[in-house]
């Protein structure tokens, strides 16, 4: 056989093999050290663990250099101070029985010659994680801060609202615009706090988890914090439709005016059924708010016409209020 032939024989078998790879031999995903274990056990029911960070948002929190045994045997201290706004990652997690007060320690570190032991509870009463989705969300999940918000809200609106009424302005649910993307944007910030506040109510471990390691991508959570994420895109893109189509039907002044009163009328709808719907009266009074929101709308009539020469809508044909033109 000669050597031209051999290689045309060889060639298409190399070329039609391939190799096998077994790949690297490791050991059982869950063949874990007892420590790894523990950590594992610590993150699921506590949602972190080492290397986390955090942020302090109380005004001063005081931890410990020596071990958490020192400290519980009446020992001689010393105390550390971290302050607001600085930053801390969890260095170490013990757990110590004998303690009554709260047996979970937490080695925090703000830099390689400030750290210090703490118990678990303290801390997590004066740190937030270190996430700006996190700190929006520990800001409206204020109680005190949602009370008072409550009050200002409703009296503002109020105020607003009447002098918009007085006035005859346009305003959302009384005095509307040729456009149902106003009361759409009412409905889903108050189906938002709905869904918001029951997943607080029905499933606070959910809500917790996600609290400490947030996302905007509603397909990496569960259903529902999905649809509780995917209700505040709406209203991201709500509110630009809003805003488009309350600049082509307005003028700049009576723009102004009319989304005081709308942002007014949302901020109440926010409150109202955030802190009612964990006492469980916000169910009904949303199905009440979704009725009166589609009645109101549709009560009104609704212009049917466009002029041909500028484009302004009309309710009837004839000569445009506008423009003059005749519209036939």
């Amino acid at each position: 056989m000669s050597m031209r032939r051999l290689v045309k024989l060889i060639l298409p078998l190399l070329l039609l093999t391939s190799c096998y790879n077994r790949g690297q031999q490791t050991p059982d995903a869950w063949d874990l050290t007892e420590q790894q274990l523990d950590s594992i056990s610590f993150y699921t029911t506590h949602h972190y663990t080492q290397n986390y960070n955090f942020l302090v948002r109380a005004d001063s929190m005081p931890i410990i250099q020596q071990l958490p045994a020192e400290a519980l045997s009446d020992m001689p201290v010393d105390t550390l101070m971290v302050y607001r706004g600085e930053h801390l990652v969890v260095a170490d997690i013990t757990t110590v029985p004998v303690d009554t007060i709260d047996s979970v320690w937490v080695k925090v570190a703000r830099d390689q010659n400030t750290f210090g032991w703490i118990h678990e509870h303290d801390m997590l009463n004066a740190v937030s994680p270190d996430d700006p989705i996190s700190e929006f969300i520990d800001f409206f999940s204020n109680t005190h801060l949602l009370i008072f918000m409550a009050l200002v809200v409703v009296v503002v609106a109020v105020y607003i609202n009447r002098k918009l009424l007085s006035r005859q302005s346009k305003l959302v649910h009384f005095n509307d615009i040729a456009s149902f993307y106003p009361t759409l944007l009412c409905l889903l910030v108050a189906a938002s706090a709905t869904l918001y506040s029951s997943i607080q109510l029905f499933d606070p471990e959910k809500w917790r988890h996600f609290y400490y390691h947030p996302t905007l991508n509603p397909y990496a959570v569960p259903f529902s914090l999905g649809l509780f994420l995917v209700s505040v895109w709406a209203i991201v893109i709500v509110g630009v439709a809003v805003l488009d189509e309350v600049r082509r039907l307005m003028t700049l002044g009576e723009a102004v005016l009319y989304l005081l009163g709308l942002g007014a009328t949302c901020a109440v709808a926010y409150v109202v059924f955030s802190i009612f719907t964990l006492y469980y009266i916000g169910y009904p009074l949303f199905v009440a708010y979704v009725v009166f929101a589609l009645w109101r709308y549709f009560r009104h009539p609704r212009p049917r016409y466009q002029c041909g020469r500028c484009g302004a809508l009309l309710y009837d044909k004839g000569t445009c209020p506008h423009c003059g033109a005749l519209n036939e």
